[in-house]
C-alpha cells in the first residue's frame, strides 16, 4: 500500500471511528428526546358522579365543604342545568351530573389531566388500549380537549388537556374560597375485580406505578395504590371479595381530599351553618395506612374522604403481602 492509500485508509478509519463515537454519544440524547416527547399523565383532574338533586348536592360540596362553582354551563333545553363544575384548585374539580345513573352506582367517570391529549391517545392505541368511548379527542363544553377509554372493570377513564382560552383557564386563580376544606384531591378510588387485568391496563399501558398495598387482614388484599406516571396524585384500587350492590358503591368509589390536621378540619365542619343539614356522624378515623381521615358522604352516598398527608408517627405503613380476592378471575 502506497503512502497516499495508507493515509486515506487512516483517515477513513478515523472518520468511521468518529462517526461511531458520535452516534454512541447521541444515542442517549435521542432516547431522552423520545422520552421527553411522550405525553404526560400529570394527576387527578376530577371525580364525576351522578346526583339526583343538583341543589342539594351544591349545598354539600359548596356550603358544607366550602368549594365554589367557577362558571355555569349552558342549561339543557327544557330541563335546566345538567352538570355543575365544583372547583378544588386550578387543575382539579368535582363534576356533578344531574341525570339517571347507569344502574352501577353513583360513579360517572374518573379523570386525569395530561399535557397532550392527541399524543397520549395515539400512544395508548399503539399499546392496545381498547374501548375508546368518545371515538377520539374532542373539545368539551369547557373548551378543553379530552378523550375517554374504558378500563377492564368497565369504568370510564377520561384524559383532559387544559387549553388556553377554555373556561377553566379563564377561571385560573379564581373561585377558590378560603373556606374550602381542602386545596387538593389526593386520590380517587374505584372498584377492581381482577387485579392482574387492572395492573396490565393502569401500569402496563398507562404507566401508573404501584407504591403501597393494604389489607384489613393477612388473608385478603383490600387496596392497591397506583401513582400517576408524572405526578404525585394516585388511583386507589378497591378490592372486594363480593361486588357491592349498586347503591353501596359510593363508599369504594370515592375521592380523597388532603387536609393538614384532622381536628382542625372536624372543628371547621362542625362550625358551619350547613352542618345542620348533614345528618351523619362525623368522626376521625386512623386507617390501615396509619393516616387519620374523616369520611363524609354526599346526598347520593358518594364518599368524600378528608385525609392527612402524613402518617400518625411519620413512619410509612408496611405494605401488605396478602393475596387479592378471586385471583385470576373477575368477580
Amino acid at each position: 500500500m502506497n503512502g497516499r492509500n495508507l493515509t486515506a485508509a487512516r483517515i477513513t478509519g478515523a472518520t468511521l471511528a468518529a462517526v461511531l463515537c458520535l452516534s454512541l454519544m447521541r444515542a442517549p440524547e435521542a432516547a431522552a428526546q423520545n422520552v421527553e416527547s411522550r405525553a404526560k399523565i400529570l394527576g387527578v383532574a376530577h371525580l364525576a358522579v351522578y346526583v339526583k338533586d343538583l341543589e342539594k348536592s351544591r349545598r354539600f360540596y359548596e356550603d358544607f365543604l366550602g368549594f365554589a362553582e367557577p362558571f355555569p354551563l349552558p342549561p339543557d333545553k327544557g330541563t335546566g342545568a345538567r352538570i355543575a363544575f365544583v372547583k378544588v384548585n386550578d387543575q382539579q374539580y368535582f363534576e356533578l351530573f344531574r341525570e339517571p345513573d347507569r344502574g352501577e352506582g353513583q360513579l360517572h367517570h374518573i379523570a386525569f389531566y395530561t399535557d397532550h391529549a392527541q399524543r397520549l391517545l395515539a400512544e395508548l392505541k399503539s399499546k392496545g388500549a381498547a374501548g375508546t368511548a368518545s371515538g377520539g379527542v374532542t373539545r368539551d363544553k369547557t373548551g378543553n380537549w379530552n378523550f375517554t377509554v374504558r378500563d377492564p372493570d368497565g369504568h370510564d377513564v377520561e384524559f383532559v388537556e387544559y387549553r388556553r382560552g377554555s373556561l377553566t383557564s379563564r377561571a385560573a386563580g379564581k373561585s377558590m374560597p378560603s373556606a374550602r376544606i381542602s386545596e387538593h384531591i389526593m386520590h380517587v378510588g374505584v372498584l377492581v375485580g381482577d387485579l392482574d387485568r387492572a395492573m396490565a391496563f393502569y401500569h402496563g399501558i398507562l404507566g401508573f406505578g404501584e407504591f403501597w398495598r393494604g389489607s384489613r387482614s393477612e388473608t385478603e388484599l383490600n387496596w392497591v395504590n397506583m401513582r400517576a406516571p408524572n405526578g404525585q396524585d394516585y388511583l386507589e384500587f378497591m378490592l372486594y371479595s363480593k361486588l357491592p350492590a349498586p347503591g353501596d358503591r359510593g363508599t369504594p368509589h370515592h375521592a380523597s381530599l388532603t387536609i393538614a390536621n384532622a381536628e382542625e378540619a372536624l372543628a371547621a365542619l362542625k362550625a358551619r351553618a350547613a352542618r345542620a343539614g348533614y345528618t351523619r356522624e362525623i368522626t376521625i378515623i386512623t386507617g390501615i395506612n396509619r393516616k387519620r381521615h374523616i369520611d363524609l358522604y354526599d346526598p347520593d352516598g358518594t364518599r368524600i374522604e378528608l385525609m392527612e398527608a402524613n402518617t400518625v408517627d411519620g413512619k410509612p405503613a408496611p405494605s401488605s403481602q396478602a393475596p387479592p380476592p378471586h385471583p385470576g378471575s373477575r368477580w
